[in-house]
């Protein structure tokens, strides 16, 4: 099965809370309220210097997945 890129879910438990699911690697699910990140991935020190240099890209990129995906609704 093909999965998107990004995926929007959200959980009345946490009702204001918006989450970006990103599905490849590095996967990771983002709460757009606080930028807060929940990684799948374990890193070791190496890959984690890799990291710090994607992660401001990749909150970004679910960012503007997020308002793209609103503005369809609005539509």
């Amino acid at each position: 099965m093909e999965l998107p890129k990004f995926i929007l879910g959200d959980n009345t438990d946490f009702e204001t809370s918006i989450f970006v699911i990103h599905t490849e690697y590095p996967r990771f699910i983002i709460n757009l309220e606080d930028d807060d990140i929940e990684w799948f991935e374990d890193f070791d020190a190496e890959d984690e210097k890799e990291l710090l240099i994607e992660t401001e890209k990749l909150i970004e990129e679910a960012s503007n997945f997020y308002d793209r995906e609103v503005s369809r609704y609005d539509d």
